[in-house]
């Protein structure tokens, strides 16, 4: 796909200067987030990565190295065209000065290795390697060579992640007394890459579905509107934040990515723009809402093992013609003798179980009576036997997966159990959205997860015929094919396509020229289905690059292949927010001012995107402390040193913002 890539020189041993970041990884993101900083931030950067599958062989395309050197060489190449079509007004590449991306091998970020690259002169490292274990012992390693180190970490784990965090930051306290808080906080950073893609994942397999970004509390919902109709006017929802490329006349738009010219997205429209754009798809901020604290994932069976799946409903007839029978035969007792209720309903018991004695002397009413609850002890017997045997049944079967039922539609078929499946099916049951899962692995980390959950499972390969089928795909409303090899992903879509061709579907893919082949190829032959490509690379680098630079992004939206960014920003030092008013600081296709935190700094917390702690208790008055954002902006209003903002913002609009910052402090 990519083709031949000759070999890299070996580029000299020299100690890197201080300041550079360094990335150590073994897959796309690693490669990702050295493009994020080398081409959008401007930084220097040593990349780590794992020595090819022969290292005495030729430089292929399949290794590390080679696939690196292919992304930088695109990345350079789409940064060239860029400087010569902006040449005239100076926008072109701004990193013209900024060295090479360092290439590096080795099997483990050892000792030595991060010596050799220049760990105790870096700003800032990130550990982005798949195995969480080997992060962790990365990470301790560089906190002991470097203590004012910026870390980065790749996690899986949550719980640990956070334990990790605190012991990292505490280390860095302890080496460095009088650290500015404010710099402890983002001295370690643990991120998931899996966690940042999947509500994106799971967006794209919903209609009209929403982006939702937490900010102290709040809820901010990107919500995606389609192109309107003829006659129609689009509704601007409280503000816009970028053009799509499907149109009124073209529904399906381009799927634009940053390379693909006019087809592309346009982020963060100027109000003239919009209004002549009226016949193009829109991503509007919706609505802000309180959040509330997260609730678990719904389980599609229920909770527990309710009686619906103990017994089959044919025992529970059976034993509801029972119960009946008793009923009437104490009723009958009590109209034909002189006893109470209660002995009446105990002599009927111990007759309906053979435990009384003949009513020898007894009225001919009473004994016919007993006569009747023996033959309805006959019938309780086999029924008794048959719950038992239903009951073991089902108990033995409880730790097996549970297969799609038959009436089952409208559903999501989710390709793939691994960290990015795991948490698009926790974010799509937190949605109470049906879901079946297809992995081909029984021992996949998420097949725990969908057993606890009653998600219907069909465990087989994809590719396999059938397989598709036993997942109901004629009846599902999408199809989200999230495995980590794109061929299986594109045969899956390919083969759901012949048996349902109006499937909604989205896929994983990681590079942006094979994305769009296959997005024109299946826009082609299918018009009017919709077809959704993303790369989980592409959705994280992002988050990490921020985190590198020592900052903290709410989120990331995907708008098609392009991602814009929110992110919490102090306005002193950043020269083209501070002392200008809102409708000022707006930079068309850069940056948008959203809201204004008005708590005072000393009490603000670090973290927007975490929940505000809510009162102790738990009970019915709980109310949850106020939010200090200000979403309602005046246009007029100044922006002061003090002020904390909120903003939406392309990649590049925020590298700006941060690279100016990083300037003026060095000036001072």
């Amino acid at each position: 796909m990519l083709g031949f890539v000759p070999p890299l020189p070996q580029q000299p041993g020299r100690p890197p200067s201080s300041g550079h970041m360094i990335v150590c990884g073994d897959d796309a993101l690693a490669r990702r987030l050295a493009v994020e900083l080398r081409f959008i931030y401007g930084e220097r950067v040593t990349l780590l990565l794992p020595p090819g599958r022969d290292a005495g062989g030729p430089e292929t395309p399949l290794t590390q190295r080679g696939r690196a050197a292919a992304l930088f060489g695109r990345m350079s190449a789409a940064m060239n065209r860029a400087g010569n079509a902006n040449g005239a007004a100076g926008s072109g590449d701004t990193n013209a000065g900024v060295e090479a991306v360092r290439i590096m091998e080795a099997p483990e970020p050892s000792d030595d290795v991060l010596e050799e690259a220049g760990i105790d002169r870096a700003a800032a490292l990130a550990l982005v390697y798949d195995d969480d274990e080997r992060n962790i012992r990365a990470a301790l390693t560089a906190r002991r060579l470097n203590p004012r180190l910026r870390l980065v970490i790749r996690l899986y784990n949550r719980k640990l992640g956070q334990h990790l965090e605190e012991l990292l930051d505490q280390a860095a306290a302890v080496a460095m007394p009088g650290i500015d808080p404010a710099l402890l906080d983002a001295s370690t950073t643990v991120l998931s890459d899996a966690d940042t893609a999947a509500p994106a994942l799971a967006a794209t397999a919903l209609t009209g579905s929403s982006k939702i970004i937490q900010a102290e509390g709040l809820l901010l919902r990107a919500a995606e509107r389609p192109p309107p109709r003829a006659g129609e006017n689009a509704d601007p929802g409280l503000c816009t934040l970028a053009l799509l490329s499907s149109t009124t006349n073209d529904p399906a738009g381009a799927e634009g990515s940053d390379s693909s010219g006019d087809e592309a997205p346009l982020l963060l429209p100027d109000e003239h723009t919009v209004a002549a754009a009226t016949g193009r798809g829109t991503v509007v901020l919706e609505a802000i809402s309180r959040a509330d604290p997260d609730r678990p994932a719904t389980r599609m069976g229920g909770r527990g093992a309710p009686l619906a799946q103990v017994f089959s409903r044919r025992l529970r007839w059976s034993a509801l013609g029972v119960a009946l029978s008793a009923l009437a035969l104490v009723i009958a007792s009590l109209l034909t003798t002189e006893d109470t209720a209660l002995h009446s309903t105990y002599l009927t018991l111990l007759d309906i179980l053979g435990m009384n004695d003949p009513a020898e002397d007894a009225p001919p009413a009473r004994q016919v009576i007993q006569i009747l609850s023996g033959v309805a002890g006959l019938l309780l017997l086999p029924l008794l036997i048959a719950g038992v045997l239903e009951a073991f049944g089902t108990l033995r079967t409880a730790s097996s997966l549970r297969r799609p039922p038959r009436g089952l539609s409208g559903h999501v078929v989710l390709l793939g159990l691994g960290k990015i499946g795991t948490r698009v099916l926790v974010r799509l049951r937190e949605l109470d959205i049906p879901v079946v899962v297809v992995e081909e692995d029984p021992d996949a980390r998420g097949i725990p997860l969908a057993r606890s959950m009653h998600v219907p499972t069909v465990i087989g390969d994809v590719t396999q015929e059938g397989v598709l089928e036993a997942a109901k795909i004629r009846r599902a409303h999408a199809l989200l094919a999230l495995t980590s090899i794109d061929t299986t992903n594109l045969e899956a879509t390919l083969y759901a396509r012949s048996v349902k061709p109006d499937l909604r579907v989205a896929l994983r893919l990681y590079d942006d020229e094979f994305a769009t082949a296959v997005y024109r190829t299946l826009r082609t032959a299918h018009p009017q289905a919709l077809t959704r490509s993303r790369s989980v690379s592409h959705l994280a680098a992002p988050a990490f690059a921020v985190a590198m630079m020592g900052r903290q992004i709410l989120g990331a939206v995907p708008v098609e292949r392009k991602v814009m960014l929110f992110a919490a920003l102090e306005v002193a030092g950043h020269p083209q927010l501070e002392g200008h008013t809102v409708e000022q600081a707006f930079r068309s296709g850069a940056w948008r001012v959203l809201a204004i935190d008005t708590t005072p700094p000393a009490d603000r917390n670090p973290d927007l995107a975490a929940l505000p702690p809510y009162a102790p208790g738990g009970g019915g008055d709980t109310v949850p402390p106020p939010s200090g954002l200000v979403w309602d902006l005046h246009p007029g209003y100044v922006l002061r040193a003090q002020d904390r903002v909120v903003i939406a913002a392309t990649r590049r609009g925020l590298a700006e913002l941060l690279r100016r910052q990083r300037s003026a402090a060095s000036r001072r």
